[in-house]
């Protein structure tokens, strides 16, 4: 007799890994080109040359992540000389977390506590030596580094000064502007090429979801019309592909069970309105105590102009801040999809207001 796990197994999954984020597949459409100029960059390394450091930006979900992911991947498997690591900010955000990250990653022993800055430094340069590899380093969400302690992107840029193997940076953030406040000694040091990721259209979102659900799902199994409407509601919602994959896994978890073994449209309809922004509660809680505070007042007017909001923020903060540094800010919660700004026409002429939008 068959039991009811049985009946639910033999579904229309064939790998339902492939729709997780962190899933990377074999090909990344609609990324070639930008596949090709990182890895030109970055070739130089496999001879023990220097590579070409690079900032990339761009909005949430279009692939920045994935296609450096993609290139570390198949630069490892190119030669045997090359050592990558991936850091997120967002969990390594100090020059020491940063430091001893990279010590541990390249298999060598860092106490947690009660070790200096320069220590760590000591040990790092003493793990590339006995490494005897190219590093390539990628720092995502490098805004959340550049904010708290920057002072390590100075550090790594001058690790070539100390080792005879190459290092090279690879810099992430949605803010095309993240690196403005970096000091101009330091910039000038890393000579950064900036490589910008623009939105997929409708067209390339299909494409994309339409790929990953060959690999997802067994063939016959998605109803004609699911995936161009999942991908119409990802390029609404900031053509994040991350919308796109979970839109799929929602409507596949609303249709198990059935006997058809189908996908359909209306299984999709069904979970559109469930299906928002990437982790907008997690990112606030991550915000420091000024943007929270800015956040809040923006939130509670729910529209207003943007000067309004620097000068309630400073009756409120028992920090003043200047109208610059509350800009950033601001860019920054934009940034982070958390506002919106607009340029409106009003009795005496146009004025900037800002939105909370409603995730």
């Amino acid at each position: 007799m068959m039991s009811i796990f049985d009946e639910l197994t033999e579904s229309f999954w064939k790998n339902e890994e492939a729709l997780s984020t962190e899933y990377l597949p074999k090909l990344l459409p609609h990324r070639e080109g930008e596949i090709k100029l990182i890895a030109k960059n970055l070739l130089p390394a496999s001879r023990m040359g220097k590579p070409q450091n690079m900032f990339i930006f761009g909005p949430p979900g279009i692939g920045k992540t994935a296609v450096v992911r993609f290139v570390f991947r198949d630069f490892e498997e190119y030669s045997e000389r090359i050592k990558t690591v991936y850091l997120n900010c967002w969990d390594y955000n100090t020059a020491p977390s940063v430091l001893s990250k990279l010590v541990i990653e390249l298999g060598f022993f860092i106490p947690r506590r009660g070790i200096s800055k320069d220590e760590i430094k000591e040990r790092l340069v003493e793990a590339l030596k006995k490494l005897k590899k190219a590093l390539i380093i990628c720092l995502d969400e490098v805004d959340q580094l550049v904010k708290r302690d920057p002072s390590v992107l100075y550090d790594l840029s001058r690790l070539n000064q100390y080792v005879n193997v190459p290092v090279g940076l690879i810099l992430i953030s949605n803010d095309r502007f993240a690196l403005k406040d970096v000091d101009a000694r330091i910039k000038s040091t890393l000579a950064l090429q900036e490589i910008e990721f623009k939105p997929y259209s409708l067209l390339e979102m299909k494409d994309i979801l339409q790929e990953r659900v060959k690999l997802a799902f067994r063939p016959g199994s998605v109803e004609e019309g699911v995936v161009l409407l999942v991908s119409n509601h990802a390029v609404k919602h900031g053509g994040d592909v991350r919308i796109g994959l979970e839109c799929l896994l929602r409507a596949a978890r609303h249709a198990e069970g059935r006997e058809s073994k189908t996908i359909t449209v209306d299984d999709v309809k069904s979970v559109l309105g469930l299906v928002k922004p990437v982790k907008p509660k997690i990112i606030e809680a991550r915000l420091d105590e000024s943007e929270k505070l800015l956040l809040e007042i923006i939130k509670e007017r729910k529209e207003l102009e943007t000067t309004k909001a620097y000068e309630e923020f400073n009756m409120r903060s028992k920090v003043k801040l200047s109208d610059r540094r509350l800009r950033d800010y601001l860019r920054r919660l934009e940034t982070l999809g958390l506002v919106e700004t607009e340029l409106v026409k009003g009795v005496k002429g146009k004025r900037r207001v800002v939105r909370y939008r409603e995730n």
